[in-house]
């Protein structure tokens, strides 16, 4: 298994490409940390911490259900002493945790504006700058962001999201360039339209067959999580140019780092 004794932390991972992400991780030997709000079904999205837990145990990796708020710097903090606690190192970071609020701008109101700058953005600086020091101080790591193709891409009602995600890929690669001397890798995931249960809500009618399953993004993050700051880093990855990557990959060194 190519991730055998790793620790990653994946946030918004009780449901949707966060628990695709999870479990693929945890299918390679990682041991996972779950760091989300919702620890009981509540409203329309089906999924919680604990369902995530359970089934990463079941396949005999060791769990760790966290009730995490991202925007909140004391709760991030606390989520990161208890994995260190329990699992003594932090490997991996997959920066997942993210809300779309489909809207027109002029009828976005400002309540709403902050609130998807701070999930989107404000929890992924607090999660990363809170596992760097560990990281930095093994001289060893791997940080996931999750951006999107609506980082570059213009639709109806997402330049909120579109913003924040275009940030996340700015963000990607000037901590790239930052932490490559301690061998950290940073890179990020870009999704187009993938079934989840979130864009199932959001998007409740139409064809959803030719829309990418959240399982594509947890094979491309065990992709990226075997890779370290001197073969790939600071780059955003659509599923297209993963492909290739994997490709290239596949011939390198007795698969060590193949999808």
């Amino acid at each position: 298994m190519k991730l055998e004794g790793k620790v990653t932390i994946v946030t918004g991972a009780s449901r949707g490409i966060g628990k695709a992400i999870a479990l693929a991780l945890a299918r390679e030997g990682a041991d996972v940390v779950i760091a989300a709000r919702t620890e009981e079904e509540k409203g329309p999205l089906p999924g919680t911490i604990h369902e995530t837990a359970d089934e990463i145990r079941a396949l005999g990796r060791r769990a760790l259900a966290m009730k995490t708020d991202v925007t909140k710097e004391e709760e991030v903090e606390a989520m990161v002493r208890r994995t260190l606690d329990e699992f003594g190192s932090i490997d991996i970071l997959v920066n997942n945790a993210g809300i779309n609020i489909p809207s027109t701008l002029v009828e976005f109101s400002t309540k709403r504006w902050d609130l998807i700058m701070a999930v989107n953005l404000r929890g992924t600086f607090l999660c990363t700058r809170a596992v760097l020091p560990k990281m930095m101080e093994h001289k060893r790591g791997n940080i996931i962001n999750l951006s999107s193709i609506l980082g570059t891409r213009v639709i109806e009602g997402g330049i909120p999201y579109g913003v924040t995600k275009a940030a996340i890929e700015r963000f990607t690669s000037g901590l790239a360039e930052e932490v490559k001397g301690y061998n950290i890798a940073v890179n990020a995931l870009c999704p187009s339209y993938t079934d989840t249960e979130g864009t199932r809500f959001w998007a409740l009618s139409g064809d959803r067959s030719h829309w990418q399953k959240p399982e594509l993004w947890g094979r491309y993050a065990v992709f990226l999580a075997c890779q370290d700051a001197s073969t790939l880093t600071g780059r955003s990855f659509t599923a297209e140019e993963l492909e290739r990557e994997c490709a290239k990959a596949a011939h390198i060194d007795n698969g060590s780092r193949r999808c």
